[in-house]
């Protein structure tokens, strides 16, 4: 026990210790390099499975608002844009979502999934969804603030993006056409965007244990 307990100390202070001169790439590898220890963890770990669930879920939320979203502020949306570098060209919607998840480890088609409907990309992730049709912002606002900390994926009419409950706080992250000149970007869900002008919002939150454990032995989504 003390040796499991030493085992996951050292990966907390490891995993949030933070370093202002890494570059996107380091991210990456980092991420990457998490993944390989932390997949040994679980296959090793018996019963104990859920701790490493646990774990991974706290890394990868930490990973994916604090780290990887940050790096991509600022850059550009255009219709067409695929750009895999943060600032460093354009991105459209549905590429940001595919190239933040690629890039937090999962194994997925970028390129397919980034041409999907919204919703079509949100079931291949979690086929529990939560589907909102003429409803008002801040009835959806309400209902993600019912739920745990997390991150959802919404589809939108035209549009797709990341919410973020942190607290008491729901956030909109994402590519935004409505201000190509900034592109990525985090915002509240009421006022001018995509998001508060919307008919229709689906609603899948990723990171649940069936997502984890797909990171974990790095598989591969069709």
């Amino acid at each position: 026990m003390i040796k499991i307990y030493i085992f996951y100390v050292m990966l907390f202070v490891n995993t949030f210790a933070q370093n202002s001169d890494k570059s996107y790439e380091d991210l990456k590898t980092e991420i990457s390099n998490k993944r390989s220890e932390l997949s040994q963890a679980y296959l090793s770990a018996g019963i104990n499975k859920d701790s490493v669930i646990s774990y991974t879920q706290k890394f990868l939320f930490n990973k994916i608002v604090n780290e990887i979203f940050p790096f991509w502020y600022n850059t550009k949306w255009s219709f067409n844009g695929t750009t895999a570098s943060p600032r460093n060209g354009s991105i459209a919607c549905g590429y940001f979502v595919t190239t933040v998840l690629k890039d937090a480890g999962f194994n997925i088609p970028r390129v397919n999934w980034a041409r999907l409907p919204s919703e079509s990309m949100i079931l291949k992730l979690n086929k529990d969804v939560k589907r909102f049709r003429n409803r008002t912002a801040a009835e959806v606002e309400a209902y993600i603030s019912s739920n745990e900390k997390g991150i959802y994926i919404v589809g939108l009419d035209i549009h797709v993006g990341f919410l973020i409950k942190d607290g008491t706080n729901v956030m909109f992250v994402h590519s935004n056409y409505y201000r190509p000149e900034i592109g990525v970007m985090k915002e509240n869900l009421a006022g001018d965007n995509p998001f508060a002008d919307s008919s229709y919002r689906v609603v899948g939150k990723i990171l649940q244990m069936e997502m984890i454990e797909k990171w974990l032995t790095d598989y591969k989504y069709e």
